[in-house]
């Protein structure tokens, strides 16, 4: 037997495992007409739908089937401990999708006996030791983690442990198990029967540490990959540059290899890619050994916010004319092609033919391409081939365009996008083929409309009277323009004039929160990609045509929809979008049903501070972003505070490392000034809550409990109730800084000065306390009012409640001067 790979003691987990492939079966049931849990209140996070049909058939399988113990299977990969406790899948698929993976590892006892797990899985688990069935453990409940205790029995001279892990994957699955040890006793763990070779610590250890360098790379720089141990050998990375959009485009693919000692490996020039926050999947090889790891890069050619010159319908041109060259293979490139009479253009048959395979395939998304598809065609359908015309009739009038329609698919229709886009285009297909009978509902067109203008009429009683349960999201705006702006151009009245009204709104919400051509601010729905790189949003177009200065990308969601549309945002918004010198924008606002915000902003020429103080306090933070900071003087200048929800800082759990919160803090804010109080639970996974901070534009000086972060005119003071950790190795080096403690708080106090020594003094003489027992955090400034921030009852100022007085969905606003200093 090798010498072990490492050792666990109680309360470590088993993470050491030979992996199969992934067997991946289209298992989708029979189909089946859903129960409609539609109420039209939307919230953050997972919504029980009830089972599927593949969720149905996978639980009739499961029930009677018995499952063989295989040991044929190749080993495909290792999966090694580093960044994450979990032995995790988690992946998408647009398909009703059965997964399995085999897992096998030896542990050895210092006496044989057996031995207790906490075993935590989605999906189901059975496990094999020494050949005999020891546990089997089968919930198969949807991205839902389940929990039971295992008994192995393991000898004193090793027993192997194969572990079948399955999951059904509806969509997004997050696909994992995990083992904890529970006894006091220390066990070895090897891999003997993997072809590791001797490199594979080596590996594992550069794995885990692989990021870029710099927060952003653009037209003239290099993407380099970044390591913190200098290799001990030559190490051969293979890469793979893809798109984090839904076509997962493979941007380069290229073999490089790190030399001995180095710790830099430049990979490609910031040209060769195009504008993007891209993800790179790297696999590190040395002899034998190989290890995997994925991690994620921004590309920003310009990193200047560019001018669109002219008035907005020159600036739609302009923008319409981007899309149909440098649009991705989307449907709504092939919108731009249309709307700019380049019909004769290759790629419109095979964005069109990629389209409706999605909707005949009924993929979850697909009602996001199946509204630009219909605008396609009501609009220029004399311009498509007769073949695709013909298919696009048939796939509408086949496709599935609500639960209480037969189908055996993963489509996602329960949430606030999906809902409207679904909608739409059930409005839109019915009122195109009025007389034509739709297959999966058996009713005629003019039905289908009647019944989607009703729904429709709930969306808006909902979102008009809440406001979005996605306030702010990069990702989900733009989506919510696909059905929105289809709307306002191609439905009667009156459901036209609401959708734009609410354009109109969210209008109003992106110019309040867009600082020097990026959107931002705290978010309803957030995602690292958004967060991490604002510039290279879909969302950030919108803000260059709408108000004249950004960026242009490839993101094609909806914007060719609104620069060939006639909708217009109000001209009144500008006032919001850069405030004067010695300006302040103030806004106060609810979103979404609860409601689920409270949102305050706060910004001048130079900096923005977004609060969230409506977040369920102690609650699950799903992908709430409750904290956001903005700097103009550089487009990646962002800085938060969350409570990771997992363990790898490349994870892409839903809440993730960086985006959303395990758990939500007590948040508030008066002017400038914001104020976060954390209660951890005793077994939080993760003990601490931390800072996200750029180095891009923003200077970083560390002094104790206190972060002071310069950039252009602007300075901020994170201020802890405890020592910050700065992070120094791995994929957070620089950019991350810890309090640890189950109970601590925060103060973020914004100031548009360069004098950085005056503003250092001033903070140094606030003081923060927590009074842990009373669940209060309290903040003195020198001649300023006391702020305290009560668990419960939320902020006061000086014993005074800050409370939200005759607040609505809409945005009340003030434009005032800066106080003096």
């Amino acid at each position: 037997m090798p010498a072990p790979l490492l050792t666990i003691s109680k309360g470590d987990s088993l993470n050491a495992w030979e992996l199969s492939p992934v067997e991946a079966q289209y298992f989708p049931g029979e189909p089946a007409v859903a129960h409609d849990k539609q109420n039209y209140r939307y919230v953050n996070g997972f919504v029980d739908v009830g089972d599927l049909p593949c969720r149905v058939a996978t639980w009739r399988d499961v029930a009677t089937r018995r499952v063989h113990l295989r040991t044929d299977w190749p080993v495909e990969s290792l999966y090694l401990p580093g960044s994450n406790r979990r032995v995790e899948f988690t992946q998408f698929r647009h398909r009703p999708t059965r997964l399995a993976r085999w897992c096998r590892s030896w542990v050895t006892a210092p006496e044989s006996r057996y031995c207790s797990f906490r075993l935590s899985t989605r999906g189901g688990v059975h496990i094999w030791v020494d050949g005999e069935l020891a546990g089997r453990f089968e919930p198969f409940t949807r991205n839902s983690t389940q929990d039971t205790v295992v008994h192995l029995p393991l000898k004193a001279g090793g027993s192997e442990i194969v572990v079948l892990t399955e999951d059904m994957a509806e969509r997004d699955v997050q696909w994992f198990f995990e083992m904890v040890l529970l006894d006091d006793v220390a066990l070895a763990v090897t891999l003997p029967g993997a072809q590791m070779g001797q490199q594979v610590d080596a590996l594992k250890t550069l794995a885990s540490q692989a990021r870029c360098k710099g927060d952003v790379v653009d037209r003239d720089g290099q993407v380099i990959l970044l390591f913190d141990t200098p290799a001990s050998i030559d190490v051969d990375i293979h890469v793979q540059v893809t798109s984090t959009s839904h076509t997962h485009a493979v941007l380069l693919d290229r073999r490089l290899t790190l030399r001995a000692g180095a710790t830099e490996l430049p990979l490609c020039q910031g040209h060769e890619l195009p504008d993007g926050y891209h993800t790179l999947p790297l696999t590190l090889i040395a002899g034998e050994s190989r290890v995997a790891r994925s991690i994620g890069c921004a590309v920003l050619h310009e990193t200047v916010p560019q001018p669109l010159p002219g008035d907005l319908a020159a600036r739609k041109r302009i923008a319409l004319d981007h899309a149909a060259l440098h649009g991705e293979m989307r449907m709504g490139t092939a919108v731009a092609l249309l709307e700019t009479g380049r019909a004769d253009d290759p790629r419109l048959r095979l964005i069109i033919e990629e389209t409706l395979l999605a909707i005949e395939e009924r993929r979850d998304c697909a009602d996001f391409v199946s509204v630009p598809l219909l605008w396609a065609y009501q609009r220029h359908a004399a311009s498509l081939p007769v073949d695709l015309r013909l298919r696009t009739e048939r796939a509408l009038l086949d496709f599935r365009y609500w639960v209480d329609e037969k189908g055996n698919d993963v489509m996602w229709f329960w949430s606030e996008n999906h809902a409207l886009c679904f909608h739409v285009s059930q409005l839109l297909a019915g009122l195109a083929w009025p007389e034509r009978i739709f297959t999966a509902s058996g009713r005629p067109g003019r039905e289908q409309a009647e019944r989607a203008t009703e729904r429709l009429g709930r969306w808006f009683d909902a979102v008009e009277e809440e406001g979005l349960a996605e306030w702010n999201s990069s990702a989900y705006y733009p989506v919510d323009f696909i059905g929105l702006l289809a709307l306002a151009e191609l439905a009667p009245e009156p459901l036209a004039q609401r959708a734009r009204a609410l354009c109109d709104r969210i209008f109003t919400m992106v110019a309040l929160h867009s600082l020097n051509g990026v959107p931002a601010g705290s978010m309803g729905r957030a995602y690292d990609k958004e967060l991490r790189a604002g510039p290279l949003t879909e969302l950030a177009p919108f803000s260059a045509v709408a108000f004249g200065k950004g960026w242009l990308n490839r993101g094609v969601a909806s914007l060719p929809l609104f620069a060939a549309g006639r909708y217009e945002p109000p001209a009144a918004l500008e006032q919001y979008v850069e405030p004067a010198a010695g300006d302040v924008v103030s806004a106060r606002y609810l979103q979404g049903y609860g409601p689920a915000s409270l949102l305050t902003l706060y910004k001048t020429r130079h900096v923005q501070l977004s609060t969230n103080s409506g977040a369920k306090a102690g609650g699950y933070g799903h992908q709430q972003h409750v904290l956001d900071l903005r700097f103009a003087a550089h487009p990646m200048a962002r800085s938060w505070i969350n409570h990771p929800g997992e363990d790898d800082p490349w994870g892409e759990q839903r809440p993730s490392y960086w985006a959303g919160n395990g758990t939500l803090p007590r948040v508030g804010q008066a002017g400038n000034v914001a104020m976060l109080l954390y209660r951890l639970e005793a077994d939080a996974r993760l003990p601490f809550t931390h800072i996200y901070a750029a180095r891009s534009g923003i200077v970083h000086r560390l002094m104790g409990d206190t972060l002071i972060l310069q950039s252009g005119e602007a300075l901020v003071a994170y201020k802890a109730t405890g020592a910050l950790e700065a992070i120094t190795t791995g994929p957070a080096a620089g950019l991350e800084y810890r309090c640890h403690g189950h109970q601590q708080g925060w103060a973020v106090i914004v100031s548009e000065t360069d004098d950085q020594e005056a503003f250092t003094e001033q903070v140094a003489a606030c003081r923060l306390s927590l009074d842990a027992q009373a669940g209060r955090l309290s903040l003195s400034m020198p001649r300023k009012p006391e702020l305290m921030l009560d668990w419960s009852a939320g902020l006061s100022l000086d014993g005074q409640p800050v409370v939200a007085q005759d607040l609505s969905a809409i945005p009340q606003v003030s434009i005032h001067q800066m106080p003096q200093a």
